[in-house]
């Protein structure tokens, strides 16, 4: 039961959020210096950001009857919309929304959470997706590697 809940609660997104929550906190406390007058908008324009990258890259798996879990087995590669500028647009939204939080609650701390959202990302999940779409689709998927960049 403990390694069922530990392996469900290890998503990306659980992840994502719990950075949001110590970003709020972070924004409770308060800082002595902040993003001002531009936090709210600059939240505001990383939110539509990360929700529009998250919600393509999400519509375009499932156009491809692919897999978004992360320890899934791939069954196409998607290369194309979202996934033509980043190879991992679903994180890379993950990025923004923690972005976001960090600006709309004036948190400038909350850039190294975001910052560390990266490396834990490439640790975690991303190293191992990228395994698996090599030995799926081989020379397809090394391709994709070569010509789009993994984040921006």
């Amino acid at each position: 039961m403990g390694q069922m809940l530990i392996r469900w609660l290890d998503w990306p997104q659980a992840w994502a959020f719990a950075g949001v929550l110590v970003i709020a906190i972070l924004g409770w406390i308060g800082f002595p210096v902040g993003f001002g007058a531009y936090g709210p908008g600059l939240g505001l324009a990383c939110l539509v950001l990360a929700l529009w990258l998250m919600g393509m890259a999400v519509w375009t798996m499932a156009r491809a009857k692919t897999t978004v879990n992360p320890r899934g087995t791939p069954t196409a590669l998607v290369t194309e919309g979202v996934f033509a500028i980043s190879r991992n647009p679903i994180y890379l939204g993950d990025v923004f929304l923690l972005l976001a939080a960090s600006f709309w609650w004036d948190a400038p701390l909350g850039l190294l959470l975001a910052a560390g959202f990266v490396w834990l990302a490439n640790e975690r999940f991303i190293t191992g997706e990228e395994e698996r779409l090599g030995e799926i689709f081989g020379d397809e998927a090394a391709h994709w590697f070569n010509r789009t960049r993994r984040w921006l």
